[in-house]
């Protein structure tokens, strides 16, 4: 799939996710949403879901509503790409998983990654990770429609 390609879909995601995500409150719902939706349009998208803050323990991320193979249920603060994502408020983009050095396996299936911080109400709240069974399938069109998306349903 080319960028203009790439674009396309997204601009298709987005209209369905801001449309069916309109008037939720209950954030479990829309992450179940986003997650469905994503995984539904775009083939590479090997697994797709959220880790979830767990305020009843600190600097940890808990597995939330996602679509593909068993994920972690654990992950801290610092460690792989999501818990880098937490910890730097940052959105992730990892070309190759196994070419970083604190990478978790949770599947082994999977190749390459992004993850989104979100944030509610300038709070992190949870992260939205995307893994690719296939190297390199992430680049700025995605982070810039995936912020998107988490921006506006969150906020």
């Amino acid at each position: 799939m080319d960028n203009a390609q790439k674009q396309e879909l997204y601009n298709n995601v987005k209209r369905d996710i801001f449309a069916i995500c309109e008037g939720e409150s209950n954030t479990i719902a829309k992450m179940a949403t986003i997650s469905c939706v994503l995984k539904q349009a775009f083939p590479h998208f090997y697994w797709c879901g959220f880790y979830n803050v767990d305020n009843s323990k600190e600097s940890e991320l808990v597995v939330g509503p996602y679509q593909g193979t068993l994920g972690c249920l654990r992950i801290p603060y610092g460690k792989g790409v999501c818990g880098t994502a937490a910890q730097s408020l940052e959105t992730q983009i990892v070309e190759d998983v196994y070419a970083i050095e604190n990478h978790i396996t949770c599947d082994p299936k999977s190749q390459s990654e992004i993850v989104v911080p979100v944030l509610e109400n300038g709070k992190l709240i949870s992260v939205l990770d995307i893994d690719s069974d296939v190297k390199a399938s992430f680049n700025d069109i995605d982070k810039e429609n995936l912020e998107e998306i988490i921006n506006r349903v969150f906020n």
